[in-house]
C-alpha cells in the first residue's frame, strides 16, 4: 500500500497512529519522521473563497 495513502487515512481519522505504523511496518520514531516528511511535502489546502454578492 502507498505510504502517503496510509498517512492520509490516519490524518482523516480512519485509522489510529498505531495502526498506521503497523501497516507501514515502522517503529514510533520512524513513523514520526514519516509524518513530518509527508506534512512538509503536502501543500497547505487553500481555503475556498465565496465570490459574489
Amino acid at each position: 500500500m502507498d505510504k502517503s495513502k496510509v498517512i492520509d487515512a490516519y490524518r482523516r481519522g480512519f485509522i489510529t497512529v498505531r495502526e498506521c505504523g503497523q501497516i507501514l511496518g515502522v517503529e514510533d520514531v520512524q513513523l514520526q519522521r514519516l509524518l513530518q516528511q509527508e506534512e512538509s511535502k503536502t501543500p497547505c489546502p487553500q481555503q475556498s473563497q465565496h465570490v459574489g454578492g
